[in-house]
């Protein structure tokens, strides 16, 4: 499985971005898809994951701040960002869950100014 995500930038506080990550290669053997993101100095923590059949969990510090969809025909998963903040800066990354093994992609750097 390979995993292209795309969209990050430079925002300012209170302002939108969507996040994309494409999958390729053997997609059938993933269950769930979702973002990561790791701040300087800090660890990696899940903001969203979407399950094959809908099921979505974020993480508390963006609930009702971020939506994570999915578009099955294009395998491909967004991450809308509202409201954003500065503490939303950070590295984003794609991940994918698969049966006994996990897929990274590379990251895209989200920040947001004061």
């Amino acid at each position: 499985v390979q995993l292209q995500a795309s969209g990050g930038g430079l925002v300012q506080a209170g302002g939108s971005l969507r996040l994309s990550c494409a999958a390729s290669g053997s997609i059938f053997s993933i269950i769930a898809m979702g973002w990561f993101r790791q701040a300087p100095g800090n660890q990696r923590e899940l903001v969203a994951r979407i399950t094959n059949d809908g099921r979505t969990n974020y993480g508390n510090s963006v609930k009702d701040r971020f939506t994570i969809s999915r578009d099955n025909a294009q395998n491909t998963v967004y991450l809308e960002m509202n409201r954003l903040k500065p503490e939303d800066t950070a590295v984003y990354f794609c991940k994918a869950d698969a049966v006994g093994v996990n897929y990274w992609g590379k990251g895209t750097q989200v920040t947001v100014s004061s």
